[in-house]
């Protein structure tokens, strides 16, 4: 059993990998020296160059890093690497709680100190090539060091707390795990942009003026009662612009990075929120908390079925069952169907981003958000001709081309 569950693993780790660059290859057939003829009016000659440059050097850029990430694993699974670190952690703690916290906090560290130079890569070589980084070498570690904080003591608690409740509740663990991952959603959909966010960006309210009235006259017309809007510095770390809406009831808010409002005129920026606003009124919020839960649900009950078997344990090199080692086998024994979910998940993503374009198309002006969906795939350099089946499992939004035609039915 423990041989064959060895080389499920090892196939599973394998074949994900070549699908991964599969995809990654039929995307790079789609590459032109040539602006497509679809793309004229939108791109020009030297910022289609310039986007299909950035699209290349990030795939190579990603090719080495997944590839270097992928022989890792494999070599640390083929050598007993998980469970050589469980004997580890186990020579000096012995409460089964603590040995699971010191042991994904060991994995998590080294995880940081490895993908570390890569993110460094990332932001300085590639993003700063292209025009795109703002963020300083301080700025960059003093991010890297507060996300590590804000993620070992949120993820150190969750952790604590489900491995308390599987020792406790045995089998029915699936149950109450799920209450605390669903209320922890709540909360951070409630609270993220007011407690987390501040941690890294400063947020003022909107000031008064015609943008602000024209937000306010919007929203009153759609029904959509918005007290709080907030603009971000995103600025200080990058170019790129965006605009997001979270939270519910009195705790709904809309935060524009300055970028957007620097790169669009007033009417694209209302065509935006409009966007944003289309979510929360086509009830996409609750119908992405409850498929995610959903997910959730279906995933934990397996697990609980299957995670006091000592052979999880066996297959990564240590002879004592853990909850933790438990989770690290399930985890790649479950990513087919992960990667099945995810799929569901981006689909229905993308009806949502249908659905929003054309309640801002209708409720505002169709016109004004293709000039700023427009705008802002230029001057983020977006691949705007991507590889059909590489949208299908990747992205969460449809392509730029796919939104201008749904808009253009409502315009």
């Amino acid at each position: 059993m423990v041989s064959f569950l060895f080389y499920t693993i090892l196939f599973i780790l394998v074949v994900n990998f070549i699908f991964e660059r599969w995809l990654d290859y039929l995307n790079t057939t789609k590459w032109s020296l040539k602006l497509p003829v679809e793309l004229e009016g939108i791109y020009s000659e030297e910022k289609f160059r310039m986007s299909m440059e950035y699209e290349k050097t990030k795939h190579r850029f990603g090719m080495v890093s997944e590839s270097l990430s992928f022989v890792i694993i494999l070599i640390v699974f083929a050598l007993g690497g998980f469970g050589w670190l469980d004997g580890i952690v186990r020579s000096h703690v012995n409460n089964p709680i603590l040995v699971t916290l010191f042991y994904f906090a060991i994995l998590g560290l080294l995880t940081e100190v490895f993908s570390l130079p890569f993110k460094w890569y990332d932001t300085f070589k590639i993003e700063e090539k292209f025009g795109f980084n703002k963020s300083t070498l301080a700025l960059f570690f003093i991010d890297q060091f507060k996300g590590l904080v804000i993620g070992t003591i949120i993820g150190g608690f969750l952790l604590y707390l489900i491995v308390w409740i599987y020792l406790i509740a045995g089998h029915l663990f699936w149950i109450y795990t799920l209450l605390v991952i669903g209320s922890f959603s709540i909360f951070m959909l409630l609270f993220y942009s007011s407690v987390i966010v501040p941690l890294f960006n400063k947020q003022n309210p909107l000031p008064e003026g015609e943008l602000k009235e024209a937000i306010t006259q919007f929203s009153r017309k759609a029904g959509f009662q918005l007290d709080k809007i907030f603009v971000i510095d995103g600025s200080k770390r990058s170019t790129k612009a965006n605009a997001y809406f979270t939270g519910l009831g009195s705790k709904k808010r809309i935060v524009l990075y300055d970028t957007l409002i620097n790169d669009l005129d007033i009417n694209e920026i209302v065509a935006v929120l409009a966007h944003e606003i289309g979510h929360y009124k086509k009830h996409h919020v609750f119908l992405g908390l409850f498929t995610s839960l959903l997910t959730t649900t279906i995933m934990l009950y397996v697990f609980s079925l299957v995670s006091d078997n000592p052979v999880f344990a066996k297959v990564l090199g240590s002879d004592v069952p853990g909850f933790h080692l438990a989770m690290i086998s399930f985890g790649i024994l479950y990513s087919p169907l992960s990667l099945i979910f995810g799929m569901g998940m981006n689909l229905l993503s993308r009806l949502n981003e249908y659905q929003a374009d054309r309640f801002a198309g209708e409720e505002f002006g169709g016109k004004f958000l293709i000039s700023a969906l427009k705008k802002l795939s230029v001057s983020n350099l977006t691949n705007l001709a991507p590889h059909p089946l590489y949208v299908f499992f990747h992205y969460s939004h449809p392509t730029l081309l796919q939104r201008l035609k749904n808009l253009a039915e409502i315009s």
